[in-house]
């Protein structure tokens, strides 16, 4: 424990050494992508602020300073709130299934219409998931995480949220909550024996899912990924255009404003999407480089953070919320490249939409707010069984 301002006992909780305890490199490197998510906003639209670049702008302004003021919550808070968030969450997605309150939007049901407001509540049960299962690893032994019946407990959290979402039908959401849970698992010390019995039950699962447990339009996004030229003008699309706009970008692109699939409207849902597809036509190979290794900084600031972490809660929790973002980034960047289906997951903090924004600076708040209190351990709970 080193000899600084934060480690000693009446010094620890001001204000002032908090704010020198967050990690200013990621704070800055969030900017960086939301700036240029803002620029490429502005370029998408023809040179104007409206409709995307300045709510995206002014939403990021918002959650940043919720953000900052999150990483001055103590670890206690967060700790409780865990299952509370998890099973107000699930609740949440059941109202959009079983009641009028549930509202559909791009053919799911997955936005809770409150009258005045509407939310999408599987974006924030990735936090909610990750929240849940750190508390579950913190009150256990090193051993339940590696294999005993208790973990059927955890494989419970995943499996309830994922079935729901997936059946609004939101595979996107629902892909990146399984994989979310499966990374926490993982991280957490599962056995390679398990690892390797799921790999294989998910290879001899997912061929009978795609043909008899998907949707058409979700089953045609899936054949389409692998040959798109075989419906060029319907459900190949999106994913040609996309590779159009990649190829086309060069080295150094065509320049900023002068992407021809996004200015003419080649490429659909150019703000969300495929909006990483606009900034490899602009800026070419170099550009997407770039804003890449700003994303793996990212990851690597965040991984190292919840290594630090003197508490179990805080090293699970905070890479939980790194591998959801993290899963964002890989599944957004294949499905342009076309390596994936489309799925609907946007490429975070550069990607158009309130509900992602929020859920990756709640995540990130987090993730300083470990860093901060990186010192402190929280007791051995019971918990669930």
């Amino acid at each position: 424990m080193t000899s600084s301002a934060l480690t000693r006992p009446g010094e620890r909780e001001r204000l002032s050494v908090k704010l020198t305890q967050i990690d200013w490199r990621l704070t800055a490197l969030l900017c960086v992508i939301a700036g240029i998510g803002t620029a490429m906003l502005y370029s998408i639209a023809g040179g104007h602020w409206d409709p995307w670049a300045a709510k995206h702008l002014i939403r990021f302004g918002a959650l940043l300073t919720m953000m900052l003021g999150l990483a001055l919550v103590h670890p206690k808070w967060w700790f409780g709130a865990a299952y509370p968030l998890y099973g107000v969450l699930i609740l949440m997605v059941l109202l959009i299934e079983f009641t009028p309150l549930g509202y559909t939007a791009g053919g799911a049901k997955n936005w809770l219409n409150l009258g005045f407001i509407r939310i999408q509540p599987a974006e924030f049960m990735k936090l909610g998931l990750v929240l849940a299962l750190a508390r579950w690893y913190h009150s256990h032994s090193a051993q339940d995480a590696r294999w005993s019946w208790k973990l059927v407990f955890p494989a419970g959290m995943i499996g309830l949220p994922f079935i729901l979402v997936a059946k609004q039908p939101d595979l996107g959401s629902a892909m990146v909550i399984g994989l979310t849970g499966a990374a926490v698992m993982f991280l957490a010390g599962l056995s390679w024996r398990v690892i390797a019995a799921g790999a294989v039950a998910v290879v001899a699962i997912v061929p009978p899912f795609v043909m008899f447990g998907m949707h058409e339009y979700q089953r045609n996004r899936v054949l389409t990924f692998l040959s798109p030229e075989s419906d060029p003008s319907g459900t190949g699309y999106n994913i040609i255009q996309s590779k159009i706009a990649l190829g086309s970008g060069g080295l150094l692109g065509r320049g900023y404003g002068l992407g021809s699939q996004s200015q003419l409207e080649f490429l659909p849902e150019r703000q969300t999407d495929f909006i990483f597809s606009t900034v490899s036509e602009e800026f070419g190979f170099v550009g997407s480089f770039t804003l890449l290794a700003c994303y793996l900084a990212i990851i690597l600031i965040a991984l190292r953070i919840s290594s630090l972490s003197h508490s179990h809660f805080g090293r699970i929790s905070s890479a939980g919320m790194t591998a959801f973002f993290a899963l964002f980034v890989l599944v957004n960047g294949a499905m342009v490249m076309g390596l994936a289906p489309v799925v609907g997951v946007p490429m975070p903090l550069l990607s158009y939409g309130g509900s992602s924004m929020m859920t990756v600076m709640i995540g990130f708040g987090l993730v300083l707010s470990t860093r901060v209190h990186r010192y402190v351990e929280l007791p051995k709970g019971n918990g669930l069984i």
